[in-house]
């Protein structure tokens, strides 16, 4: 079978490390896309709508043949939808809503044909719980200025990884990536090329 191309619509470090564990050669091409929830909108929903975004916009750059993946990670208490904090206000603001209680992180990942323009989009939660926060670990952990590019104001693979008590679901979906069912996702498009043994070189 032919081999595809493969392009992953992400700047993101964290799903580039990822897609390395299912497969060996692919392209990034960044996109940059408005990330505003509309009203009434879920977070799964949300999730859902700006990975396909993601992807078309990256297939208008590119020719036919290729799989576009487009991603994106939404942090949720309840019905409130955390995107990536704009300040050292909103971050704290977040971290002490995570503080002490249960959320849900949501993944939603679509893989589109830039020839047929078949698709395939899938969500993926995880629910995380945090353990209470001090004041200082919030303050310390903005100093690091690692939340400000991460839903929710944390990452589970660095230094917010302290902040977690328990994780039930997919630790690679809180990372960025649901890398199970994304590898079910490819072979649905007949890829060849995915890796059947892995290892998340994500530190936890």
């Amino acid at each position: 079978m032919k081999k595809r191309e493969i392009i992953l619509a992400s700047s993101s470090p964290r799903r580039k490390e990822l897609l390395k564990e299912l497969i060996k050669n692919f392209k990034v091409f960044p996109v940059d896309i408005p990330e505003r929830v509309k009203k009434g909108e879920s977070a799964a929903r949300y999730a859902k709508r700006l990975a396909v975004e993601k992807a078309e916009e990256a297939k208008g750059h590119l020719g036919g043949g290729a799989l576009v993946i487009g991603a994106d990670t939404v942090v949720a208490i309840g019905k409130k939808i955390l995107g990536k904090p704009i300040d050292k206000n909103d971050a704290r603001r977040m971290l002490k809503l995570l503080s002490g209680k249960t959320h849900t992180v949501t993944t939603a990942f679509c893989i589109l044909d830039a020839g047929s323009a078949e698709k395939i989009v899938r969500s993926v939660k995880t629910k995380v719980d945090f353990r209470r926060l001090k004041k200082g670990e919030i303050e310390d952990y903005i100093k690091t200025d690692e939340p400000f590019d991460k839903a929710g104001a944390y990452a589970a693979q660095g230094g917010g990884s302290r902040f977690i008590k328990k994780i039930e679901g997919s630790y690679t979906n809180v990372v960025g990536l649901p890398v199970e069912e994304l590898k079910e996702a490819l072979k649905a498009f007949g890829l060849n090329e995915i890796r059947q043994e892995r290892q998340v070189n994500i530190n936890r």
